[in-house]
C-alpha cells in the first residue's frame, strides 16, 4: 500500500515547535513562511496563486485533494506556494471532469507536501504565535542541520516577491478589438482577474513588475490596474512611482491586495505585517458607500495603517474588514483611484465583489 511506504515528515517552526507527518511522496525540504487558509474547497487555485509565493501553506480543510485538477482551474502556470501542509492528502479524486490527480499534480510540479498533520494544532498555534518562517521536511532525523538551514531563511517583512512571480515580458490578453484598452502592472497577477476584465469587453497589455509609467501609457490605455502578489509592499518603488503618475494625471486606476497596498504607499499610508493576515473565501466585508456585507475572498499578511489613512483629507475608506476593522478598500477623492484588500475575481470564493469590476469599466467610460 502507497500509505505505508510514506516516509515520516515533520514541520519545524522558526521557535523551535515540531509538528510530524507523512511525506505525499517527495523527499526532501521546502522552506517559507507558515500560513494557513481557511477555504473548503479552491485548493489548486490556492496553490497557484502568485501571492503565496514563498510560504507554505497549511490547509484547515480535513480532506485535500478529493475532487482532482483540472488544467484551466489554475492562477498561474505553475505551482506557486513552497509546500503543502494538510490533515488527509487524498490520493484518488471522484470528479469525473478532473484530469489529473493532485498527487500527479505536486509530482509534475516538483512539489513537497506532508499530511497526516495535526493541523488543527498548528494552525491553533500559528494563531497563537503569529506567522513564521518554518520548513517542512523528510530529513527528520538531523534537526540541528533544519534549524541551522531555517536560520538563513529571510523574513517576509521587507521582503521584494514580485520579481520572482511577474511576467518577464509584456503581454496580451483578450479581444484585441474590445472596446477598452487596460494597462496592468504585473505584480502577481491571478489569471482570473485577466479574465474578469477580458469578458468585460477589455483588451489588456500585461506589463513587468519594474516598468515605468511611461511603458504603460505608450499603450494608450483607457485606465491602468495593479495586480496581487507576494511579499511585502514597501520595497517596490518603481510600482509606487507608477501609481503616483497615474493618480497624478487623474486616470482611472484600479488595485487588488498587493496593488491596494502599493496605492496607499504612494499616497504616503504606511503598510505593516499582520500577526496572522488573512486568508480565506468566507470573510466579512462593509461596503461604507452602500451600508452592504460582502462576504469575500481574501489572501494578504500584510495591511494599511487606519490611523493613517483616516488622517488624509484626499482619502476616503470605502469598505473594512468586520472581524478586526482593518482598511479593506479605499478610494481617493477627486481622481478616479480606487482598491480592496480582498479579491474581487474571487477564484476560488464568493461573487459577492464582482460588482468592483464594473466600476472601474464604468469610470472608464468617462
Amino acid at each position: 500500500m502507497k500509505y505505508k511506504q510514506r516516509k515520516k515528515a515533520l514541520i519545524l517552526l522558526a521557535d523551535g515547535t515540531i509538528f510530524y507527518g507523512k511525506s505525499i511522496g517527495k523527499e526532501g525540504s521546502a522552506f517559507g513562511e507558515v500560513c494557513f487558509n481557511t477555504g473548503t474547497t479552491g485548493y489548486q487555485e490556492i496553490f497557484t496563486d502568485p501571492s503565496y509565493y514563498g510560504q507554505l501553506m497549511v490547509t484547515t480543510n480535513a480532506h485535500i485533494g478529493n475532487y482532482g485538477t483540472k488544467k484551466d482551474e489554475v492562477e498561474s502556470d505553475n505551482i506557486k506556494i513552497a509546500g503543502l501542509i494538510c490533515k488527509n492528502f487524498s490520493f484518488e479524486y471522484s470528479r469525473p471532469g478532473a484530469d489529473n490527480s493532485l498527487e500527479g499534480f505536486f509530482e509534475e510540479h516538483n512539489t513537497l507536501a506532508i499530511a497526516d498533520v495535526d493541523t488543527r494544532a498548528l494552525v491553533s498555534y500559528i494563531r497563537d504565535h503569529g506567522a513564521m518562517n518554518a520548513v517542512i521536511s523528510t530529513e527528520v532525523d538531523d534537526i540541528e542541520k533544519l534549524k541551522s538551514q531555517l536560520a538563513e531563511v529571510p523574513s517576509m517583512e521587507g521582503l521584494e516577491l514580485a520579481s520572482k512571480v511577474s511576467t518577464k515580458e509584456p503581454y496580451y490578453y483578450g479581444d484585441a478589438n474590445a472596446k477598452y484598452k487596460i494597462a496592468a502592472l504585473d505584480i502577481g497577477i491571478k489569471k482570473n482577474i485577466l479574465r474578469n476584465l477580458a469578458k468585460r469587453d477589455a483588451y489588456i497589455k500585461v506589463f513587468p513588475y519594474n516598468s515605468k509609467f511611461e511603458d504603460l501609457a505608450a499603450f494608450n490605455p483607457d485606465g491602468y490596474f495593479l495586480s496581487n502578489g507576494p511579499g511585502d509592499p514597501e520595497p517596490l518603488v518603481e510600482a509606487q512611482a507608477v501609481a503616483k503618475e497615474v493618480i497624478a494625471n487623474n486616470k482611472p486606476l484600479f488595485g487588488i491586495c498587493l496593488g491596494h497596498q502599493v496605492i496607499a504607499l504612494a499616497n504616503g499610508i504606511s503598510t505593516y505585517k499582520m500577526h496572522n493576515g488573512h486568508r480565506g473565501i468566507n470573510h466579512p466585508v462593509k461596503n461604507l458607500i452602500t451600508g452592504k456585507g460582502e462576504i469575500t475572498s481574501q489572501n494578504h499578511g500584510f495591511a494599511i495603517n487606519r490611523e493613517e489613512t483616516e488622517a488624509k483629507s484626499n482619502v476616503e475608506i470605502t469598505h473594512v474588514h468586520l472581524n478586526d476593522d482593518t482598511v479593506a478598500g479605499l478610494k481617493i477623492k477627486d481622481k478616479k483611484c480606487f482598491s480592496v484588500q480582498y479579491h474581487p475575481e474571487a477564484s476560488p470564493g464568493p461573487n459577492d465583489s464582482n460588482y468592483l469590476f464594473d466600476q472601474f469599466i464604468e469610470s472608464l467610460k468617462n
